[in-house]
């Protein structure tokens, strides 16, 4: 439970698909109550002001996800019909600037793969998250684009590891995506930590829907007192040579998923 003199803590979800974000709790008008499950709020993030689904929070972990008090994250208010609205409106905008973009990124043969196109909720620009193996040129694309949609347009290169966290799916263990559900960074994977845990080296065992190595073999190394699959993070650091040896698998979830079957 939250401190008396702490801010009450909300998780919300911004997409359907991905982890659930936490929020301190502005003031409300009125004193209203703590948003519940199921309740649609605006909220200030980072990138301004967003639209969002309030979920079940998990009281254990509050600690570890509370923001800072000056953070920016905070629960504006629930969601007016107004808001509601204006986000639907929103996402038919995306769908229809996602195969705009498509066609004109065939059209010009740019090396890249569009992943998601978002528009702020003020409107004020659209954004594009794409993959590419190397630098493009997309200086005339956004020019089109800004042409055709009458906003400010951002190009954002990404990685496949954000790629596979924005479209979401299940890994071989048959469980969601550890990006997708509780990892809040990606940290380096190498083939050593494969070896560490005498895992076969076929890689389509230990590649992930990214393409990529998967993470849980960094955060399902031993732990310090060598117990396997124990996780470092529950050590709060691994000292063990032979284990991460990095001082973190600062997840919290280590040894909660068997993936490398």
């Amino acid at each position: 439970m939250s401190a008396p003199d702490q801010p009450p803590l909300v998780a919300v979800k911004l997409h359907p698909v991905g982890r659930a974000h936490t929020f301190l709790l502005g003031e409300q008008p009125g004193g209203r109550a703590v948003p519940r499950a199921g309740d649609r709020v605006v909220v200030h993030t980072d990138g301004g002001p967003a639209v969002g689904t309030v979920v079940q929070n998990i009281p254990q972990l509050e600690a570890k996800r509370r923001p800072p008090a000056d953070s920016p994250q905070r629960v504006v208010r629930l969601a007016t019909r107004d808001d509601i609205v204006a986000r639907l409106k929103h996402q038919r905008r995306e769908q229809e600037a996602h195969r705009i973009a498509l066609l004109k990124i065939r059209e010009r043969g740019l090396g890249m793969k569009l992943a998601r196109v978002e528009q702020a909720f003020d409107g004020s620009k659209l954004i594009f998250y794409f993959t590419a193996d190397g630098r493009v040129d997309f200086r005339e694309l956004v020019r089109e684009l800004a042409a055709e949609f009458r906003t400010r347009i951002e190009m954002r290169q990404i990685g496949v590891r954000d790629e596979a966290k924005m479209y979401g799916g299940y890994g071989t263990c048959g469980r969601p995506l550890c990006c997708t559900t509780f990892l809040q960074s990606f940290e380096p994977v190498s083939i050593k930590m494969a070896k560490q845990q005498d895992l076969s080296l076929n890689p389509s065992k230990l590649s992930g829907l990214c393409g990529r190595l998967k993470c849980c073999l960094r955060y399902e190394l031993p732990n310090a007192k060598g117990v396997q699959h124990g996780g470092c993070g529950s050590e709060g650091g691994c000292d063990n040579p032979s284990g991460c040896g990095t001082g973190g698998c600062s997840s919290g979830h280590c040894g909660s998923c068997s993936c490398h079957g």
